[in-house]
């Protein structure tokens, strides 16, 4: 009788078709090989949420047909001390146990951190492994003791070099599994970063995992956050809601630099640091509008519902509306045309009662708007590089909609807690032309910079480009005396 809940089943009945019958599922695996609840994890009932999250991304990868021999490439970016070392040996050590002859290198910013840090932890973990003597632990390597297959059914510990990046990938592994590992990944060489990505191809299961605190706002480590997000499956997790963390030293962090200051974003918050210091919007203004202004009054004023369409593969459509001062975002899309990103705008702004809808006409948001029409809504059609209103301060239309925005977030604004937004709003940076106006960063630039295009910026900028009269108020009906606050029901 198969048994699927790894808890119902005890140490003394370890089951080896059990892990086969799991070999892409992670989850279970770590949920069955460690003793929860016993000994040095009396405490611990099982894996903490976001690692039984992240697991579970990995999972859903492998059992997806589409997906499974592509690269599962998940960037994990957090705060102090939160059990990312475990979860790296949760993922190596599923990984060696469930596929004969899988190949795992493992590595770390320096050599230091990989041999006094990252190798301690994953040992603990190994010695906990129900199926453990599978296994002969070496001074830098974990191989099979299979005969015959210690050279191909291994994992490695690596110190990296820029001199011979290829030393951590070099793994071609047709038809099973590779698994990277890279341990304070943003101070990792890029060179290295390359090396690996030459392993992402061939029929494998291939699997890469950064984890690290976000130390720097460029390097590939933040690319994995915005010019290569759209190859990555992201978790960025705050220390403060992760179980057993220390709160005390977290909170000891936030009384000493404030909410968002760049310590707090990268050792507590798990976020990039502040850009450059001529971005166009501050962080401060943006973190305070993020976190703490609720609006007030809105309900009155128009709804503007702005659509910007997706311009290149690795972009993403986004969907929102602004009303007085609030803000919402209602859809982050990919991978859809034209036609179904009209669509799900027209269904928005149906759902949402919005008073009227701007759409980006640039590039393929054309058709967006052609469709729109087509189907006998009225849009207003945007065109980012059009005249603006105050020539004599900006260069064009999106500068000009970004500086409202702008003005609009320093007035305070209710624009929700959304870490992408606040990267958007805080990426592009600005300079002065030489007819003295200001001029926005174009998205090609930014991308060159690392940063992705900032479609959710955009999209709030955009309901700046029209303006509308205030919604009419109702007169009220005459109140009879059935219905005064005195005899009625609902008082």
């Amino acid at each position: 009788m198969a048994v699927t809940d790894p808890l119902q089943i005890s140490g003394t009945d370890f089951d080896i078709e059990q892990i086969g019958a799991h070999s892409r599922d992670p989850l279970w695996y770590t949920r069955y090989a460690y003793p929860w609840g016993n000994g040095e994890l009396k405490n611990s009932p099982g894996p903490r949420k976001f690692q039984q999250q992240v697991l579970a991304t990995i999972r859903d990868h492998l059992q997806n047909p589409g997906t499974r021999f592509k690269p599962c490439r998940v960037a994990i970016a957090s705060g102090h001390d939160i059990g990312k070392t475990a979860l790296m040996a949760f993922v190596s050590q599923w990984g060696l146990s469930s596929c004969a002859d899988a190949r795992i290198n493992v590595t770390a910013g320096t050599g230091q951190q990989l041999k006094t840090r990252t190798m301690p932890e994953m040992a603990k973990w190994a010695r906990m492994m129900i199926n453990r003597d599978w296994f002969e632990f070496r001074t830098e390597s974990v191989i099979s003791r299979q005969p015959t297959h210690e050279q191909t059914w291994r994992m490695d510990f690596i110190t990296w070099s820029e001199d011979n990046p290829q030393a951590v990938a070099g793994l071609h592994n047709e038809g099973k599994r590779i698994v990277i590992i890279f341990d304070e990944a943003s101070t990792i060489a890029d060179k290295v970063w390359d090396a690996v990505e030459g392993t992402m191809s061939g029929h494998a299961e291939k699997i890469w995992l950064a984890f690290g605190q976000p130390e720097r706002v460029d390097g590939r480590f933040a690319e994995c956050f915005g010019r290569f997000k759209n190859l990555w499956y992201h978790h960025q997790i705050d220390s403060r809601t992760v179980e057993g963390a220390d709160l005390d030293w977290c909170q000891s962090v936030v009384d000493r630099w404030g909410e968002d200051h760049d310590i707090t974003r990268v050792r507590v918050r798990g976020e990039l640091p502040r850009s450059s210091l001529n971005q166009f919007i501050d962080s401060e203004t943006v973190g305070r509008c993020r976190r703490e202004y609720k609006a007030r009054g809105y309900e009155s004023l128009p709804k503007i519902l702005a659509v910007d369409v997706a311009r290149f593969g690795d972009d993403q459509s986004v969907i929102g509306w602004r009303q007085g001062r609030k803000a919402k975002i209602c859809a982050k899309l990919r991978g859809l045309d034209t036609v179904q990103v009209a669509e799900r705008a027209i269904e928005i702004k149906q759902r949402e009662q919005c008073d009227a809808m701007i759409i980006d006409g640039d590039g393929l948001g054309a058709g967006t708007v052609d469709q729109v029409r087509f189907r006998g809504f009225q849009c207003f059609e945007f065109h980012g590089a059009a005249a603006p209103n105050d020539p004599a301060m900006y260069a064009n239309k999106r500068t000009e909609c970004w500086g409202l925005c702008r003005d609009w977030l320093q007035a305070g604004a209710e624009i929700g807690d959304d870490p992408e937004l606040e990267a958007d709003l805080t990426g592009p940076q600005y300079a002065i032309n030489s007819k003295q106006q200001i001029q926005l960063e174009r998205k090609e630039d930014m991308k060159k910079r690392g940063l992705a295009s900032p479609d959710c910026g955009d999209m709030l900028a955009m309901t700046f480009a029209v303006k509308m009269q205030a919604k009419p108020r109702e007169t009220p009906r005459p109140q009879y005396q059935s219905e005064s606050r005195e005899q009625s029901w609902m008082a």
